[in-house]
């Protein structure tokens, strides 16, 4: 019988008092009774709304009535065939803004919950049938194909083209593959035996994966080509840190949200007696209001901090970040203070921060984004004591790919230019993701890898079959 609850079937988690003390994943996900009984609040419209609104284009309905039926394998094999990375997805899309939004039962009640639902079917699949079949049979063609970066749009690009057939490796700068989903997200989001075992399939398909390899230094772009690679996509994210250019950015305690992040979930410094160095702070400050910000303001209460403040210069309204993880940091005692703008960091005698100044703010007309825009209000200085500050305000491509080429433009925030079909200004070169588009989500970069391969497919396929 068709479930008419308004009300999405409730998930377990961990307790907050309990959770913002250890690294283990928050959600606990779906029982097999409970994904089957979320399932039958899908109404399998005949439109399929949910479906215009997954980046990836996953067949939603048809999955979902697998999980009705209890065939949770057919449901798996659905999902993979538009979504290589399901495990993954499950856990970090904005599903609230996307397929979720478009859901018609969320016109009355609350949406059907299509983000848990596909992490149910991909944990279930990778517990109890461990090998992914999706890369069997496959008939080789011989052809090289080049990717450089093991994020996630990196790592769907280099999948979609080894179905393909082509013989693709991956290039990754870091010790570690997986990106973002390796040093940005932390374990208590994404658990990394998820995204080891996502990258494990890919490398049973015969995708090869080089790490400490740094594209524009170790080798060039041009060295690849010499190497007999006939294309070469670019996946490698944006990940150059943003600062705000305030006074005291540079004393010791400062941290750009990537190395903080760095450190804790891709150095193991989460991990008692590990051996990667970190400040365990006591007070702490992290300016910015999107995920990141969230994610390292979560981990600094983890690793002890008594206080952690997210300085934000609009209202909690406007922060970007998902209302999910917004209501996570505050059940973990993570303080908001909004409407806030730091305009110079503290330290003391010997250079250690001390404390943070900022405004109040209050928010006027709405700026070029839409969004209103924060105006300092006078006279409303204050200081805020802490020894830590993280700063999450954002990143910016790094351009040391292509610094030495002439032949890849990019747009003046150093994002390389593609063409409709991700094509950049050098023939046989594509780029997709952050590197792109900056700063996005994971499922978009999923996507602009799916795209990729297409088109490289149709180039090799074009100048060289």
């Amino acid at each position: 019988m068709p479930n008419m609850n308004p009300k999405k079937t409730q998930v377990s988690e961990q307790e907050s008092n309990i959770r913002n003390k250890n690294f283990n994943e928050v959600i606990l996900g779906y029982t097999l009774e409970e994904a089957m009984n979320e399932a039958n609040r899908c109404l399998n419209c005949k439109s399929k709304p949910c479906v215009s609104g997954c980046p990836v284009n996953i067949n939603i309905p048809k999955f979902i009535g697998y999980i009705k039926e209890g065939n949770i394998e057919e449901a798996y094999k659905t999902i993979i065939s538009s979504n290589l990375l399901p495990s993954i997805c499950g856990r970090v899309c904005p599903q609230e803004t996307q397929c979720e939004a478009k859901c018609v039962r969320g016109i009355k009640s609350e949406p059907v919950a299509i983000g848990l639902l596909e992490r149910f079917v991909a944990d279930w699949y990778m517990e109890n049938k461990k090998d992914n079949d999706s890369y069997t049979d496959i008939e080789k063609n011989n052809y090289k194909v080049a990717i450089v970066g093991s994020g996630p749009s990196g790592l769907v690009c280099a999948g979609q083209l080894a179905k393909k057939g082509y013989d693709v490796t991956i290039f990754e700068a870091l010790h570690a593959p997986g990106g973002v989903l390796s040093y940005g997200i932390p374990e208590f989001r994404l658990p990394k035996y998820i995204v080891d075992s996502e990258i494990n399939n890919l490398r049973n398909s015969g995708v090869k994966i080089k790490t400490n390899v740094v594209i524009g230094k170790t080798l060039t772009i041009d060295d690849l080509f010499n190497k007999g690679y006939k294309a070469i996509y670019i996946g490698i994210g944006a990940g150059l840190p943003k600062f705000m250019g305030i006074r005291g950015e540079n004393l010791i305690g400062v941290y750009s949200s990537n190395e903080f992040l760095t450190r804790i979930n891709l150095m193991k410094a989460y991990k008692e007696n590990y051996d990667t160095p970190i400040i365990v702070p006591k007070n702490v400050a992290v300016i910015g209001g999107g995920n990141v910000a969230i994610d390292a303001s979560r981990c600094a209460k983890r690793l002890g901090a008594q206080n952690v403040y997210i300085i934000y210069r609009r209202s909690e309204n406007e922060m970007p970040a998902r209302i999910e993880e917004v209501r996570h940091a505050k059940e973990e005692g993570i303080k908001l203070k909004v409407l806030t703008n730091p305009i110079e960091i503290i330290g003391n005698e010997h250079g250690v921060v001390k404390g943070i100044k900022c405004v109040k703010m209050s928010l006027g007309e709405p700026d070029e984004t839409g969004r209103r825009r924060p105006i300092a209000e006078p006279n409303s200085e204050h200081i805020i004591d802490v020894d830590t500050v993280i700063i999450a305000i954002g990143n910016a491509p790094n351009k040391l790919i292509y610094e030495d080429l002439n032949t890849i433009e990019t747009d003046d925030k150093g994002c390389i230019i593609v063409d409709d079909n991700l094509k950049t200004t050098q023939n046989g070169v594509y780029a997709g993701g952050d590197i792109v588009t900056g700063a996005a989500t994971v499922i978009l970069a999923m996507s602009a890898g799916k795209k990729a391969a297409v088109s490289i497919d149709n180039y090799i396929k074009s100048v060289f079959a």
